[in-house]
């Protein structure tokens, strides 16, 4: 199932729209956040099998990731590999303590056994939560 998938942040304008395509098609929430994390944990993993022998940066690379704000050469130093089931725990409890909200074409889903249908190219969007720290005087 082809989604397009938006990751945003309170407070930022910055939104990121990736095409994304899942194994499973979802029925829940909990399901869709199943599906997700597992081919995050899969694709970072993935980064940390491969070999690479020679890093370059093309003059558009270096370009395009000065927009950013940092030029590196995508070395990985840290080599340990993600559990899938650690990373599910962690995000289930990140939902619970109302981290971040999800949308799906715009339509907040709040329940993890909430019935969901998503059509194909469907706009799912990740909001990350921010919460304001400090002190009362």
């Amino acid at each position: 199932m082809q989604l397009v998938l938006q990751l945003k942040r309170l407070g930022k304008k910055r939104v990121i729209s990736v095409p994304y395509t899942l194994q499973v098609v979802p029925r829940t929430l909990a399901e869709l956040i199943k599906a997700c994390v597992e081919a995050e944990v899969a694709r970072y993993n993935g980064r940390r099998e491969e070999v690479q022998l020679l890093t370059f940066l093309t003059p558009q690379e270096i370009q395009d990731q000065a927009k950013d704000g940092k030029i590196g050469f995508g070395d990985i130093e840290n080599m340990q590999l993600a559990a899938v089931a650690t990373a599910l725990d962690t995000a289930f409890l990140a939902h619970r303590d109302g981290l971040f909200a999800v949308f799906i074409d715009e339509i907040e889903v709040k329940a993890l056994d909430m019935p969901i249908q998503l059509r194909e190219n469907a706009e799912v969007a990740f909001v990350r939560l921010t919460f304001l720290a400090g002190r009362l005087r």
